[in-house]
């Protein structure tokens, strides 16, 4: 049986929607790919990943982000693709020829059935492998002191301000070192409007042991030295601590006298948290969508139902796109745009509102996100109903008015 061919208006509107699609993704990944470059810099400044995994986090955080942008890009699509046609009166001769409103329904069904399928597969296997994949790189980079950026025989400031670190020589792997020195400062906690570490220090050198100021702002210094050590995490992986072997530690006020020394054969440091993710909610979200299907849990069942809601939305927002690109030739450009991008901010709020009461067991799995998915349908509904309802005549109310006067 052969295809059935397509119609010429049919071509040419998907033809503009798709173009339309296009631009507005590749906007919006611009966008978003720039945003988590600054964080995945920002995150690697501060020696919370290695610099060696930035393109490869960049890509599969850029898959993930798709579940949100593709359907916020083929209603912004559509939104410009047929308010443009609008405002060019193209509209207007389409009508003229027959074309109902309800006919631009299927250039769209021709972008959005296959977007749906493309986004189902996204949504349920690319992303939560993407998900694993990512967390997978960055707990394996955390069993290395590469994470904070340590190179032999070069001080380094430890992530979160936590001092500075020294060691002479390290093994391929990062996890052995021989010779450290760490130093750290804090201020005084019972002090809570006290200046900043260098301020007092600086105080603390110029006043001398004497001085009061010196002790309501008192600056706290701990200096570690070992021979050898080790890093290593804890039972369940999710802590990292230094093992130190035959050092010193010092700790004391400046400008005080009161400092302690003390030699130790063995002393574990907990070192601060990386950027691994690895609580057991991250670990339940990542999971396969199969493991979802036969689990209870509530967080893996919300996060079936925001897996489930990527391709479903693309299909709603196509629906109510249509009828909010309705306007006039004189109306202004991106008027209807605004409208729009208002309308998913309320739509999409709604849906990570569901997700949340899913997850903490305030919503049924049985409604699910459905609540959100059938009234926006039903508005789109009566959208394109009312849209194609000519206006009343004026002229009967106008003569009965006449007559009564």
């Amino acid at each position: 049986m052969p295809l059935p061919t397509l119609r010429i208006i049919d071509r040419y509107l998907a033809r503009e929607l798709l173009v339309s699609f296009v631009a507005a993704t590749a906007i919006l990944l611009l966008v978003t790919v720039g945003g988590n470059v600054a964080d995945l810099l920002n995150k690697i400044a501060h020696g919370k990943i290695p610099a060696e995994l930035l393109f490869a986090l960049i890509g599969l955080h850029t898959v993930e982000a798709l579940t949100v942008l593709a359907p916020l890009a083929v209603f912004i699509g559509v939104q410009l693709a047929y308010g443009r046609l609008y405002r060019e009166s193209e509209m207007a001769v389409f009508a003229a020829s027959g074309l109902p409103v309800t006919g631009l329904l299927r250039p769209l069904m021709l972008l959005a059935v296959p977007l749906m399928i493309v986004m189902a597969l996204i949504s349920f296997w690319w992303a939560p492998a993407s998900e694993r994949l990512s967390q997978s790189l960055v707990l394996e980079a955390n069993r290395s002191l590469i994470i904070a950026g340590l190179e032999p025989g070069r001080f380094v400031e430890l992530p979160n301000n936590d001092g500075v670190m020294y060691v002479e020589s390290m093994n391929e792997d990062g996890t052995k070192f021989k010779k450290m020195f760490v130093a750290s400062e804090r201020t005084d906690a019972a002090d809570k409007t006290a200046p900043t570490k260098a301020t007092a220090a600086k105080k603390a050198l110029d006043n001398g042991p004497g001085d009061k100021s010196v002790a309501d702002n008192a600056v706290r210094i701990n200096v570690i030295t070992a021979a050898d050590g080790e890093l290593y995490h804890d039972v369940n992986g999710s802590e990292r601590y230094l093992g130190l072997n035959n050092g010193f530690r010092v700790e004391g006020t400046i400008g005080e006298d009161n400092y302690r020394l003390l030699r130790y054969e063995r002393n574990d440091v907990k070192l601060t948290d990386s950027d691994a993710d690895s609580s057991s909610d991250s670990a339940k979200i990542a999971a396969p969508t199969l493991d979802l299907l036969r689990s209870d849990d509530p967080v893996q069942r919300a996060e079936l139902h925001w897996r489930l809601a990527a391709p479903l939305s693309m299909l709603v927002l196509v629906l109510l796109a249509l009828p909010l690109s309705k306007s006039s030739p004189r109306q202004p450009r991106y008027a209807g745009l605004l409208i729009a991008l208002l309308s998913w901010s309320i739509y999409f709020s709604a849906l990570s509102f569901g997700r949340n009461w899913i997850k903490m067991g305030k919503l049924s799995n049985l409604a699910g996100l459905w609540w959100i998915y059938i009234p926006t349908l039903l508005i789109a509904a009566y959208l394109l109903w009312s849209g194609q309802q000519l206006p009343k005549p004026k002229r009967a109310a106008t003569l009965a008015r006449a007559g009564s006067a």
